[in-house]
């Protein structure tokens, strides 16, 4: 069951243009830029409260992120929520035939064990399971 909300992630071209108005205008701190080679991105977070916007940038035209680029432009891409096990959620949601992106957690950024909900099970909005694994 997901605990909080961890990040909203947002689709960009290029991360440090499109920060400018997060950090200038909102007035965000941009955190540091991260490489998450099996996803064929860049992501870099920036805190608000307990939530995190990350902007998504893709790091070669077949990524999933590049794809949607392509198709939708810069915006909205996924929410993200915190949850305790995501083994665990993903053997729960599968187990009641809820479509996954991801049959079972992958790494992600930050020291994280992530998976993804199908847009097409979740009303079109792609979701994110995000395990926080600690530092060290």
């Amino acid at each position: 069951m997901p605990q909080k909300i961890s990040h909203i992630g947002i689709a960009v071209h290029d991360i440090e243009e499109a920060a400018k108005f997060y950090t200038e205008v909102l007035g965000l701190e941009l955190g540091g830029v991260e490489e998450v080679p099996d996803q064929k991105v860049k992501v870099a977070f920036l805190p608000i409260g307990e939530v995190r916007i990350e902007l998504v940038q893709p790091t070669s035209p077949d990524s999933p992120v590049a794809k949607f680029l392509e198709k939708s432009g810069p915006g909205f891409h996924h929410i993200a929520y915190q949850v305790e096990d995501t083994g665990a959620e993903v053997e729960r949601m599968l187990g009641d035939g809820v479509r996954m992106v991801d049959q079972k957690p992958r790494g992600g950024a930050h020291n994280t064990r992530i998976a993804f909900v199908h847009p097409k099970a979740s009303g079109g909005v792609l979701t994110e399971l995000v395990q926080e694994m600690g530092h060290g």
